[in-house]
């Protein structure tokens, strides 16, 4: 009995996690013996998971083993948890903090909190476990993954993104990424993270409402997301917006929304509708504006076109390290199009559509913040332009291992600051107007 008792209070320890599974095991066929699954199906959640609770608890108190309150309890919870959630990995999804959990093997599972990727103590007993696992993830999106399909990229019915690759592509052993989508914060919330200032904010906001086209760019888990949501919280209500998105993670508040998601290939690989037949499709259903959750191919080239004729004031995203960084980016995206246009075509039209960039980083002491707010100011085919109205300038690391520094504001440039004042809204004071061309913090991008 001492024994058993080890393995439900400390089911972690080398050589118990077998034996601890196997008992889950028996308790769950149990429970799937005395339950009505047609019953159990017209339940929430919630209810589901009581109901559960409620059964397994007689059955532990008619036949189990004699436990301690936090020992059986500790007992229902895994077993309920494997019988109608991810198993080992519920208290993890159930953690707020948590933004991503990355399952690298049987062995081996960490976890992203406030920027910061950690080991947790959470284990699968084994291979075959973790499978299960995963073939409950991706059975529950109509998906599969075997030899003949070892990668699936999907996102679960309660809004995680998740990417799956298994052996032979693995070496080290299924492997598991799940993605929390952050909650949705204004622009006033993200100021007081210190993402970016009061300045800065008064500028954005004035940009959204002129219906500046506005690119967000940033490497990966940079905030892009996030400072997008915040931005697009600036469109008035009555316009209509169409959002177009691989995996829907935008919370947009306006009431005329619509929310446009791509499909991957079922399981015969077809049926797929891409991002690009999306964009496309979006240009016929009247958009106000069209906001892409991220470009990542051709469709960069539709989505530019889409801002350059009549749908001003939308929203992409890109990925990419620095403002040049994403130009380049978008011309290289925009590139990989069936159409074959010219690169000095797609100068001209990236000029002709993009009027900011706003250029995000994920510090190492996983701060995330704009760390620069750059006007597009060539034309036609010229080299690319680049105005700094905003730069985050940061101080030498000191021990502590935390980020500092102040962000400077540059004068924007004359064409900006009378398409504000045409729009109704003003210049933030710490920006101002520059007299002559000379005056502008100016960069040339050769593309």
């Amino acid at each position: 009995m001492s024994s058993l008792r080890a393995r439900i209070a400390a089911p972690e320890e080398s050589g118990g996690r077998h034996q601890e599974a196997q008992l889950i095991a028996v308790y769950r066929a149990k429970l799937l013996e005395e339950i009505d699954l047609a019953e159990m199906s017209a339940l929430a959640m919630a209810e589901r998971r009581a109901r559960l609770e409620r059964v397994l608890g007689h059955i532990i108190s008619r036949e189990g083993p004699v436990l301690s309150t936090r020992e059986r309890t500790s007992l229902i919870r895994r077993v309920v948890d494997e019988a109608l959630g991810l198993g080992v990995l519920e208290p993890l999804l159930e953690d707020a903090s948590i933004t991503e959990i990355m399952v690298n093997g049987p062995d081996q599972v960490y976890v992203e909190r406030n920027g910061r990727v950690e080991l947790v103590g959470a284990r699968f007993a084994s291979t075959e476990q973790l499978m299960q696992t995963i073939e409950r993830i991706v059975s529950a999106v109509n998906r599969r993954v075997d030899e003949s399909n070892p990668m699936v990229d999907a996102r679960l019915p309660s809004g995680e993104r998740v990417n799956v690759i298994i052996p032979p592509l693995s070496l080290t052993g299924p492997t598991l990424t799940i993605r929390r989508f952050p909650r949705s914060y204004t622009l006033g919330e993200l100021l007081e993270l210190g993402s970016l200032d009061e300045q800065m904010v008064l500028l954005l906001s004035g940009l959204i409402r002129a219906r500046f086209n506005v690119i967000v760019s940033g490497a990966t888990g940079s905030g892009k997301t996030t400072l997008l949501n915040a931005l697009s919280g600036l469109i008035p209500g009555g316009e209509r917006i169409i959002t177009v998105e691989d995996a829907a993670e935008l919370q947009l508040q306006q009431e005329h929304v619509i929310r446009l998601e791509s499909r991957p290939p079922n399981v015969e690989g077809k049926g797929q509708i891409t991002i690009r037949d999306l964009v496309r499709n979006s240009l016929r259903m009247r958009p106000d504006r069209i906001i892409v959750g991220e470009v990542r191919g051709g469709e960069t080239l539709d989505m530019l076109q889409a801002m350059s004729t009549g749908h001003d004031g939308s929203l992409a995203t890109v990925h990419a390290n620095s403002a040049e960084d994403a130009l380049m980016r978008l011309q290289t995206l925009a590139s990989m199009s069936e159409v074959k246009v010219p690169f000095e075509a797609l100068r001209d039209q990236i000029n002709s559509a993009v009027d900011v960039i706003v250029q995000l980083t994920r510090s190492p002491d996983g701060a995330r913040r704009v760390t620069e707010v750059a006007m597009l100011g060539s034309r036609s085919r010229e080299a690319y332009q680049l105005a700094t109205v905003c730069r985050f300038q940061a101080e030498p690391m000191a021990a502590d291992r935390v980020v500092r520094g102040r962000f400077r504001h540059f004068p924007l440039p004359r064409r900006v600051a009378d398409r504000l004042h045409l729009a109704g809204e003003a210049v933030p004071p710490a920006f101002g107007v520059a007299a002559t061309e000379d005056h502008l913090t100016v960069r040339r991008v050769q593309g």
